[in-house]
């Protein structure tokens, strides 16, 4: 098993903070995991993305152009990644961000209102955290108690009381995630 991953939107949108706790998921679950991110000087508002690798083999290269599966938050991600996604692969997408949607039709592709979610379960800051779900509702790569493992690892201790915040808003991402095709 061999999962190539970009998850790309504005900074400031737990971009990188995905990325990160589903390596550390896919840590506690003894695989093999690169993290690569990149982003621009800005704080907040610049783009970033993160390339995910995991693997139940050891990892050759952490440098990917081809994608199994693109998470997409902005319209600036989707003109840039959605043609770097494999025949096959999986799309998903935050319809929040996007002004045209994904045209593609060898890949499988779905939305997540994560905004809407994240208001559901009572915090803006867990929008990533929806967005994860719904990836993995797609793809169950991780195993549940992986996940709690994950965040507990990832979330500093003095924000403890935010681990099952996260968990939920995880939770009620995988419910929310619609299949467009």
């Amino acid at each position: 098993m061999k999962e190539e991953i970009i998850i790309a939107g504005f900074g400031g949108q737990g971009v990188l903070s995905m990325g990160k706790i589903l390596a550390y998921c896919a840590i506690m679950q003894d695989m093999e995991v690169t993290w690569m991110p990149s982003y621009g000087p800005e704080m907040r508002g610049g783009t970033a993305n993160v390339c995910v690798i995991i693997s139940d083999k050891k990892i050759s290269s952490p440098i990917v152009t081809k994608y199994d599966t693109a998470i997409i938050l902005n319209q600036q991600s989707l003109d840039k990644f959605e043609s770097a996604v494999k025949p096959g692969g999986l799309l998903v997408y935050d319809p929040n961000g996007i002004i045209n949607p994904p045209t593609r039709t060898d890949i499988q592709i779905c939305k997540i209102d994560a905004i809407n979610v994240a208001g559901q379960v009572g915090n803006a800051k867990v929008y990533n955290m929806a967005v994860m779900g719904a990836f993995l509702k797609m793809k169950p790569l991780i195993k549940p108690e992986n996940i709690d493992k994950g965040l507990a690892k990832c979330i500093p201790a003095r924000y403890a009381d935010l681990i099952s915040l996260n968990k939920a808003a995880i939770e009620e991402g995988q419910k929310a995630v619609e299949i467009v095709r």
